[in-house]
């Protein structure tokens, strides 16, 4: 059997930008606990690979991003409460890996969007949809509901008034309805998507890779209510005292292109 998901560094980023591919194009890349798993797990392994500045996540086949869930795994492995907890918990997992691993992540999205597959782009740090591509969580057909791990990624997209309307009616939409809610930063031809998912994955990766880092930090911490404490506060001018932050200024002055180290 193919692996569900594939690791691949393009040779014209020089080592800087990963791509995951969910690899399960016969099935337009739904994931089942194994996909999960594996996606959990090929994050991690990039997490800790700190050479790396941008990781690009598709789907493979180029017909769909992730259909969602594959109903067909459901009788092994989502029978019950129980079942479906531990299901849950791996969707978490993987989606925790995408969320707070290391590096800025890029969803590359092609075709349909939808259940699972509009989970995992929620937790993307940048979504970028071509033209016909379609969004949704029809989950209401099937008479399941969103756990709280993954409703929370897109609560916290698109607030709770688009949650309910994405929820509730259960409809499937295109990507300008999307745009509009607030799911995709971008929408362009459909032709045009991959150029421009490997443009925004460059221009991460040509900025300081220390600063990306802290600033997706930095966000997913003020969604958390807690106040910040004061060694957070102080955190967040930890860059000044690193030579990427002397090598931009110099580079600035020098009216020449930065060359970060990431140190």
């Amino acid at each position: 059997m193919a692996e569900p998901v594939l690791v691949a560094r393009p040779a014209e980023f020089g080592g800087a930008v990963a791509t995951v591919a969910l690899n399960r194009p016969d099935r337009l890349n739904a994931l089942d606990l194994k996909g999960w798993t594996a996606l959990a797990d090929a994050f991690d392994a990039l997490s800790a690979d700190r050479a790396l500045r941008c990781v690009v996540v598709r789907g493979a086949g180029g017909k769909a991003f992730s259909a969602g869930a594959d109903i067909s795994s459901f009788a092994r492995e989502r029978a019950d409460a129980q079942a479906a907890k531990a299901y849950a918990q791996a969707v978490q997992r993987a989606m925790r890996a995408v969320a707070a691993g290391l590096h800025p992540v890029v969803a590359l999205i092609e075709g349909a969007c939808t259940g699972g597959g509009l989970e995992l782009a929620s937790v993307c740090d940048i979504r970028l949809a071509g033209e016909s591509s379609r969004f949704g969580v029809p989950i209401k057909k099937l008479g399941i509901t969103m756990a709280y791990g993954e409703l929370k990624a897109l609560y916290d997209l698109v607030g709770p008034a688009a949650a309910r309307e994405i929820l509730l009616e259960g409809e499937v939409f295109g990507a300008d309805r999307a745009r509009a809610l607030g799911l995709v930063n971008r929408v362009v031809p459909d032709a045009q998507v991959e150029e421009e998912a490997f443009a925004c994955a460059r221009r991460i990766a040509a900025g300081a890779p220390l600063a990306a880092r802290w600033h997706r930090r930095f966000i997913r911490r003020l969604a958390d209510p807690r106040p910040l404490s004061e060694a957070e506060i102080d955190e967040s001018y930890a860059a000044m005292d690193t030579a990427d932050y002397r090598e931009g200024v110099a580079a600035f002055l020098g009216k020449r292109p930065p060359r970060f180290e990431g140190r």
